[in-house]
C-alpha cells in the first residue's frame, strides 16, 4: 500500500510538472521581450511593418482584433515610422482572403497601394516570420499585433534572425481575452518546437520582395 501511494504521488507530481511547463515558458518569453514592445507614438523607425492576420467576416469585414491591428499599422505609416506595410494571413481557394481584405482596408483609408504588400502564405505566426526573412528578405521590422500575441511573435521572428520589435494594437478590451491567453500559452510551446525544426512552411504564397 505504501508503494502504491509513493507511485501515485510520483505520477501526480509528474503530471503537475508537465502541466506547469507551458505557463512557465510563456511567462519567461513575456519577460524576455517586454522591453521590445512599444505604443504607436513610441515606436522606432523601421522600413517595414508586418501585420499578422486574424479573422475576416463574411463580406470581407475585418474582425475587431484585425481592424485594430490595421488601424495601428495605418497610424505608423501616416506618421512616417514605416514606409511599407506587409499584410500577412490566410488565403484559400474558397474565397476566404485575410491579406486581400487587410490591403483593401488600408487603401480605403488613404495608404497608397504601392505601400501595402500581401503575404498570402501567412497561415501561422511561424510562417509569417519565416517568409518575412526568406521570401521578402527582411532583417529589421515592426510587428503589429495585440499584446497577448506579441511575445510569441517577437520570440519567433528574432530567433529566425530578424531584428524585430513590436507595436501594441490594443485599442479596447477584447471578448475572450482569457481564451486568447490560454491559447498563447500552448502556442508559445509550439513555437519552440517550430524553431527547433526550422522547417520551411508548407505553402507557397506571395514571393514578391520589398522594393
Amino acid at each position: 500500500m505504501n508503494w502504491y501511494k509513493v507511485v501515485l504521488a510520483a505520477l501526480v507530481t509528474i503530471i503537475v510538472f508537465l502541466a506547469v511547463i507551458p505557463f512557465v515558458f510563456r511567462a519567461s518569453i513575456r519577460n524576455r521581450y517586454k522591453h521590445q514592445i512599444y505604443e504607436v507614438g513610441e515606436a522606432p523607425d523601421r522600413p517595414v511593418a508586418i501585420v499578422f492576420g486574424a479573422a475576416v467576416n463574411r463580406g470581407g469585414w475585418l474582425s475587431t482584433v484585425l481592424r485594430d491591428r490595421m488601424d495601428t499599422a495605418i497610424s505608423l505609416h501616416k506618421s512616417g515610422i514605416v514606409g511599407q506595410i506587409i499584410v500577412s494571413g490566410h488565403q484559400d481557394d474558397l474565397g476566404y482572403d485575410e491579406p486581400g481584405a487587410m490591403r483593401a482596408y488600408a487603401i480605403a483609408r488613404g495608404i497608397p497601394p504601392s505601400a501595402v504588400q500581401m503575404d498570402t502564405g501567412g497561415d501561422r505566426t511561424y510562417d509569417t516570420c519565416y517568409r518575412a526573412q526568406h521570401k521578402f528578405q527582411l532583417d529589421s521590422v515592426l510587428l503589429v499585433t495585440q499584446a497577448f500575441h506579441l511575445p510569441r511573435a517577437l520570440y519567433t521572428c528574432n530567433n529566425l534572425g530578424i531584428e524585430a520589435v513590436g507595436v501594441r494594437a490594443d485599442m479596447r478590451t477584447y471578448r475572450g481575452a482569457s481564451w486568447y491567453e490560454l491559447r498563447e500559452t500552448v502556442a508559445t510551446l509550439v513555437a519552440f518546437a517550430d524553431l527547433f525544426r526550422r522547417e520551411a512552411p508548407d505553402n507557397s504564397g506571395t514571393t514578391a520582395s520589398i522594393e
